[in-house]
């Protein structure tokens, strides 16, 4: 049965809420208009608050009623019975009409926006031409308005009535607490008024209720300007914004305190902590507590008044000396917003330094690792040779002529190795370094032409010596697919360096070019690490690798960069 009733309720002020209204507002007027000592008015009045009760925003329909909420409306209905008057109806129809205009100002929909504009108006007309003058024993003197209040008002609820709905009866009722005070203060500031004219000037009331509304219009008129001066000034709207963000603490001096703390401090959690301490020296703080995933502290003592914040990265609790009010709340939330933004920057700011330094680490391994691929080639060249059993002659020169080579990229390697930060700058005479190059790679059946090689022009020897050994391993692996590919290499030391490897073999796919030198490529025969490695090391040394010709028998690879003339003595 009580499940029946909280469900008829909650059908009766979701989906037709009008109806509910307007039998709310016609048992007021109805009341209202018999007198408050008719014992049928005093009845109408109980069913009036019964629906008020299911029409009511403050608590759900559905929601069940304690003990005490049950005995409070109990005395809220015998009190009607037994003491209503009119200053009590006055009152109540006060409050009422403040609680409905507060309504007014949340709702977008153009109908619904209305028909609360038409509750208001009536409520107020009711109380200051009918509820108002009777509350001061002498009625409404003037027939036709008597006539106006009685009959003329309830016409009001046919408009009503006829208004189309756009409520959803999902959506919450709401009401601006502080517009409802205003209105509410408002009404009884025309009726207190009223009643001031009438004693000190000795006039009837129509005239005293224009006065006072002349009075409090221009009131309102006043401070709105003060409020928003178009003088250019700061008018009191700013004066308040300041008063709410420094209630309990100056606001500017926490936030350039919390900046500074986070120029010196490069660990989040020894900001949160610092920011906490500074929060403890509050007067109204007597202690906290912050916790993070990794981390925790504490300061002060603990009260039976907390007030927590708690975002994704951390908690916050502080305890206060005193019951915190709502306005000191919102205002330690807003201060926590801002401590997380700072905290979430100092994360940050660590997490880039980590993958800074784990992308330093993988450059340098990168690096190291295909200076062991390219020594380790040049090693399975040494060993093919020698299973091949070829001429002694032959093979003691090939090794004499590759293991110092191997020894010195070897050499390089190591120092690399245990000193990644740096940079090998050195540099070898153009002609010695294309000599050893053809040196190397005589017996791998490749062809070299060598264009204008001056004596003065100096190269870097660790990036032609890494571009000359991967170029030359791509081309000839795809000989080792195709025996019939040719693999040609051109040096040019004319207007700039020209370093060129061309195949007869196949092109690049385009699905791999778009990629290709700009970072790791998957592919058949690797992921292309050891070209882009050499991008990276060619931008470094101001030269640059580039695929000039991609087409069906002939696939060209170049390292091209401005010349570097001898000026000092050089050591190769």
């Amino acid at each position: 049965m009580r499940q029946q009733v909280y469900q008829f309720a909650e059908k009766v002020s979701g989906r037709h809420w009008p109806s509910l209204v307007i039998a709310m507002l016609g048992c007021l007027h109805v009341a209202a208009m018999m007198g408050v000592d008719d014992l049928w008015a005093r009845g109408l009045m109980v069913a009036h608050i019964g629906l008020f009760m299911l029409w009511q925003p403050f608590m759900r329909t559905q929601q069940q009623l304690r003990i005490t909420q049950i005995l409070l409306i109990a005395v809220v209905a015998t009190a009607l019975m037994a003491f209503l008057n009119w200053a009590m109806l006055g009152l109540w129809t006060a409050l009422l009409a403040g609680i409905v205009g507060g309504k007014v100002f949340l709702f977008r929909a153009r109908w619904q926006r209305l028909f609360y504009l038409m509750t208001f108006f009536y409520l107020a007309t009711l109380f200051l031409v009918w509820v108002v003058p009777n509350g001061f024993a002498m009625g409404v003197q003037d027939p036709a308005l008597l006539q106006v209040v009685q009959y003329g008002l309830p016409l009001l609820f046919v408009g009503m009535w006829l208004m189309p709905s756009e409520s959803d009866p999902a959506e919450p009722q709401i009401v601006d607490l502080f517009y409802a005070a205003l209105l509410f203060l408002l009404l009884l500031a025309l009726a207190l008024g009223s009643f001031a004219f009438m004693v000190v000037q000795s006039i009837n009331y129509p005239m005293a209720l224009t006065y006072t509304l002349l009075t409090i219009a221009s009131v309102l008129i006043v401070l709105s300007l003060a409020w928003n001066p178009r003088a250019g000034v700061s008018g009191l709207s700013m004066l308040f914004s300041r008063y709410l963000l420094s209630i309990g603490l100056p606001f500017e001096q926490w936030l350039r305190f919390l900046a500074s703390l986070s120029r010196a401090e490069t660990d989040p959690d020894q900001l949160l902590n610092g920011a906490c301490e500074d929060l403890g020296r509050l007067p109204w703080v007597a202690g906290g507590r912050w916790e993070t995933v990794l981390a925790a502290g504490d300061f002060g003592t603990e009260t039976n008044f907390p007030i927590e914040y708690e975002c994704n990265e951390f908690t916050v609790r502080l305890y206060s000396r005193v019951r915190p009010g709502p306005a000191l709340m919102w205002h330690f939330n807003l201060l926590g917003q801002l401590l997380a933004q700072f905290y979430v920057a100092k994360l940050k700011e660590r997490t880039l330094r980590e993958q800074t330094y784990m992308h330093a680490l993988h450059q340098t391994g990168a690096k190291v690792t295909h200076d062991v691929k390219n020594l380790l080639q040049s090693l399975n060249v040494l060993c093919s040779a020698a299973e091949r059993n070829e001429d002694p002659v032959a093979l003691n020169a090939l090794i004499r002529r590759h293991l110092p080579t191997i020894a010195q990229r070897l050499q390089g390697t190591m120092e690399k190795l245990q000193r990644p930060e740096t940079d090998s700058t050195r540099l070898i005479q153009a002609v010695a370094w294309w000599d050893q190059l053809k040196k190397l790679h005589q017996t791998l059946d490749v062809e070299f032409e060598g264009v204008e090689i001056g004596a003065n022009i100096l190269l870097p020897k660790e990036l032609f010596d890494t571009a000359a050994e991967n170029l030359l391993q791509n081309a000839l692996g795809k000989r080792r697919l195709d025996p019939s590919v040719r693999v040609q290499v051109r040096f040019d030391c004319g207007e700039r360096v020209q370093f060129a490897v061309f195949d007869t073999g196949a092109p690049v796919p385009d699905d791999i070019m778009r990629k290709l030198l700009r970072g790791p490529v998957h592919s058949e025969t690797g992921y292309g690490v050891g070209l882009y490695q050499v991008a990276r090391q060619a931008r470094e040394a101001g030269f640059e690798l580039s695929i000039v010709s991609n087409l069906p028998g002939r696939v060209c690879f170049q390292l091209a960069g401005a010349l570097s003339v001898e000026r000092h003595v050089l050591a190769a």
